[in-house]
């Protein structure tokens, strides 16, 4: 089962932290700092599979990773997990990434966190690997975006609405319109 997945730059900023097992937030900035150093001191050549940290299980857990450009992208798995098909779902999450945001980049995680996550729940969910299948992720992807583009639409509708309506030329009330006195209405003391 996945018990995390963690992405940050080579500096240790996170940029997508996804836990599906309880940590406080202190213990989860902790986790990302000690997995930044375990992964970050090791060399490009080198497996991309090794033990968790003290923090995260330690020997009953791996940390699976692989480093694109500027961001690490690290799956931290129990020992029923395969080092191999982890390796391969790290492929796909990240080339989906590319697939929908068009060469994805790191400013692409900063800006659209809620595109990113929702295509880590399409393929993840509750420490679960959901879809593997790249174009059905993105045409789920597609699809939501459409949805969320024409939700856009309609509610930016009423100030279309009302703009629309100021710049109707309507003529102008009469200026010296005379109405009615109204009876007075009886006080009641």
């Amino acid at each position: 089962m996945i018990k995390a997945i963690l992405v940050f730059n080579n500096h240790g900023k996170p940029r997508l932290l996804r836990f599906y097992q309880h940590y406080t937030e202190e213990q989860q900035q902790q986790i990302v700092r000690e997995t930044f150093h375990l992964v970050s001191r090791r060399d490009d050549d080198v497996c991309s599979f090794l033990e968790g940290g003290t923090l995260i299980g330690g020997s009953d857990y791996k940390l699976i990773y692989r480093h694109y450009a500027t961001l690490y992208f690290v799956f931290c798995v129990d020992s029923s997990e395969s080092e191999l098909g982890i390796l391969d779902l790290i492929q796909v999450f990240v080339e989906t990434l590319d697939r929908c945001f068009e060469n994805v980049c790191e400013l692409d995680l900063i800006f659209h966190v809620d595109k990113v996550q929702y295509i880590l729940a399409e393929i993840v969910m509750g420490g679960m690997v959901l879809e593997t299948n790249m174009n059905d992720i993105c045409s789920r992807f597609l699809e939501q975006d459409k949805l969320e583009k024409s939700e856009a639409g309609l509610s930016a509708a009423p100030a279309k609405a009302a703009a629309a309506l100021k710049n109707i030329d309507l003529p102008s009330l009469p200026k010296d319109l005379k109405l009615p006195d109204l009876p007075k209405l009886p006080s009641f003391r």
